[in-house]
């Protein structure tokens, strides 16, 4: 049987060999300043993102990401917190956590079909329990809300779990999704903001109740955080994660030492974003660098994050052409 843009990926994220290619994979799409570069350079102006997608040749997928908020949430204050304390989290609480949409509309029943057939992937994000209690806190509270609020930091992250298993029963009742991701953003470019004691006090026990219903359901699990990510590698794994994104190499990122001490770990992304300008050679390298872990399995390259606008309509043709080459197997 022929391969297809849904049997190659969950080939290459089982460790599995496609027959033909590896995945052909944009999972973050571009900056919108990069678009309307491309735009002024040649690319049609009528095309969204999934058009784009097709114009480029690079496989299709479809994401969504389930809000947390209501539309009658109010703005954060000009400090940037929703929330300083149990009060104002009571205040805000109506405002959180909107019933799931159905996936029953004829845009998501034409993408569900395209799934089926095998001509796209579909996954979809939830906000994570550091992810979340930051956006209501604002950056600096929520560091000190760990020791200062911690009956109301555990209070937002059970909440949040409970409206995260209803959003997974809302998709899983439509399809079955080819992977789902986490939105955390808790690493800098030297490691962790939070220490692992907080770690598993904080977010581990909520992570294992989501990790285990997602596997339940046959849907990988994986955590999307920026930064220097590879401690994080051991404490996601032990709360039942299978895999993290977008291994950036500005941060120093490694995905062959990742490989070396973690043999079943998938990852996604690893192509480090801020050579694409810069011509062949030093794309090839890039290549290079990443097809031994390629190879391993469980490793879809891919951007390390959003291509930026300094990356021109011919640069990004020939990062695709350089693609094309590298990843036929």
């Amino acid at each position: 049987m022929a391969e297809t843009t849904r049997s190659r990926f969950a080939k290459t994220i089982a460790g599995e060999k496609p027959d033909d290619r590896y995945p052909l994979i944009e999972w973050a799409t571009w900056w919108h300043l990069t678009v309307e570069r491309w735009r002024a350079e040649g690319l049609p102006a009528d095309l969204d993102y999934p058009g784009i997608k097709r114009y480029f040749g690079l496989d299709v997928d479809y994401q969504h990401w389930f809000a947390v908020f209501s539309m009658t949430a109010p703005e954060p204050a000009e400090s940037g917190y929703l929330v300083q304390n149990e009060a104002d989290y009571e205040a805000l609480r109506p405002h959180l956590f909107p019933k799931p949409p159905r996936f029953d509309d004829p845009d998501w029943s034409a993408r569900i079909r395209e799934q089926e057939a095998g001509d796209a992937i579909v996954w979809f994000t939830l906000s994570g329990f550091f992810w979340h209690p930051r956006v209501l806190f604002g950056i600096e509270p929520h560091l000190y809300a760990f020791y200062d609020r911690p009956a109301l930091m555990h209070r937002m992250n059970e909440d949040l779990l409970e409206h995260a298993l209803l959003c997974i029963d809302a998709i899983c009742e439509a399809c079955r999704p080819d992977f789902m991701t986490v939105a955390e953003d808790m690493s800098y470019n030297h490691g962790p903001m939070i220490s692992k004691d907080l770690f598993n006090t904080f977010m581990a026990p909520y992570y294992r109740e989501l990790t285990a219903v997602l596997r339940k359901k046959g849907v990988p699990v994986i955590v999307d955080s920026d930064g220097m990510v590879e401690p994080l590698v051991d404490w996601f794994e032990g709360v039942g994660v299978q895999g993290i994104l977008p291994l950036e190499r500005m941060a120093g990122v490694d995905v062959a030492r990742i490989r070396q001490n973690h043999p079943e770990w998938i990852m996604v992304g690893g192509f480090d974003k801020t050579v694409m300008h810069k011509g062949e050679d030093a794309i090839r390298r890039q290549f290079e660098r990443l097809m031994r872990t390629v190879r391993s399995g469980r490793f879809v390259l891919s951007v390390d994050h959003q291509t930026p606008p300094g990356v021109s309509l011919n640069d990004y043709r020939l990062y695709l052409s350089l693609l094309r080459e590298y990843m036929a197997c």
